[in-house]
């Protein structure tokens, strides 16, 4: 139902958009997710052309709603758009925003669209409020009214922009379930959302965008539990990590503590847990000195909120092996290591990584 080819959108020499490219078919549901700032809601946006792209087509139904020649408000009515700020008229009634615009934009007689309202209220659970004023309803209920307004004009397809994100977290569920409603009837979806579990549940695809590309397309389960790209994995996982490089063997172990505890700090880690980290930083780094004739090696120290565990990965050169393996059997380092942390070691191209998995108590 959508094609998009090379689309690109840019605010002076600010670029938003980046040669973005995808189709989305009739039936789907894709949840668009992805850090602050990335471009999501602008694609949505450009989508309607409330946002005119730079460069780049948009097909709906087959037809180029970028060419001068297109009748855009008849293409446009095809697509309805949920907001984050509802942008309902207050001085009207719930009944009157959803009637106003199918008598005015589709001819609709005001009989007509009055019951065609009314079972939209009952589907959304607000039929008793149809002769309510705006400012009667929580924030909830006034999304549900967005919701029922929109599906007011026959659409095809529904762009939701983050459309829980100005609700109070116990008014969340009663939106997402109008929407999970939605999805079952095959209504075709495109969704803008922090709101992960709901994505995984609801959707046919799921788009990570980052830097104003998608940077991974996949299903669900892919994209939640096996994403395949570092940038993806980092925020599902929703994952915080510490880097550090030694390319001395008189590196200041003093001053890598301190930055280690002060990560551990900020995440709330027991003064066990931050022991064990700063052991399960310095025998390894033990076992490597003493088999390398040079210190080069990264340290990096990621927690996922997700998984509540820590992962400790060293990453050196391919030539100086397994540093666990190479070590006597009975050497205490390894001893320590191995009663702390599972292991687990791969090479990949020309370097090693070595990784150790403990648990977040």
């Amino acid at each position: 139902m959508i094609k998009v080819e090379h689309l690109e959108k840019k605010f002076g020499n600010l670029v938003v958009l980046k040669d973005i490219s995808i189709e989305i078919h009739k039936g789907e549901v894709i949840s668009i997710i992805g850090p602050s700032g990335t471009g999501k809601s602008t694609f949505l946006r450009c989508l309607n052309l409330l946002e005119h792209p730079t460069n780049g087509k948009i097909f709906i139904d087959e037809i180029d709603i970028l060419d001068k020649n297109t009748d855009v408000p008849k293409v446009r009515q095809k697509m309805g758009m949920v907001f984050q700020s509802f942008n309902l008229f207050n001085h009207l009634t719930v009944l009157e925003n959803l009637t106003i615009g199918p008598i005015k934009l589709l001819g609709k007689t005001k009989e007509s669209a009055e019951e065609k309202g009314m079972e939209l209220l009952k589907l959304v659970g607000l039929a008793e409020k149809a002769d309510s004023f705006v400012d009667e309803l929580s924030g909830g209920q006034k999304q549900r009214v967005a919701i029922a307004r929109c599906l007011s004009m026959d659409p095809e397809i529904i762009l939701f922009d983050e459309p829980t994100s100005a609700l109070d977290p116990t008014m969340v569920s009663e939106v997402l379930a109008v929407i999970r409603r939605l999805a079952r009837e095959g209504m075709t979806l495109a969704i803008v959302t922090h709101e992960m579990d709901f994505a995984r549940d609801v959707s046919n695809r799921v788009l990570y965008m980052d830097e104003g590309i998608i940077y991974e397309d996949g299903p669900p389960e892919q994209i939640f539990e096996n994403p395949q790209r570092e940038k993806t994995k980092a925020f599902i996982n929703r994952i915080r990590s510490f880097n550090y490089h030694i390319d001395s063997p008189d590196f200041d172990l003093y001053k890598m503590h301190a930055e280690i505890e002060q990560f551990c700090e900020k995440h709330a880690f027991s003064h066990k847990m931050i022991n064990d980290i700063l052991l399960l930083v310095e025998e390894p780094l033990v076992l490597y000195k003493a088999q390398s004739k040079e210190m080069n090696i990264d340290i990096r120290i990621s927690y996922s909120e997700k998984h509540n565990n820590v992962e400790i990965t060293f990453e050196y050169p391919k030539k100086v092996g397994n540093i666990l393996d190479n070590a006597e059997e009975d050497d205490i380092g390894v001893m320590i290591i191995n009663n702390k942390a599972e292991s687990h070691f791969e090479t990949i191209d020309d370097k090693n990584k070595l990784r150790l998995t403990l648990k977040k108590n």
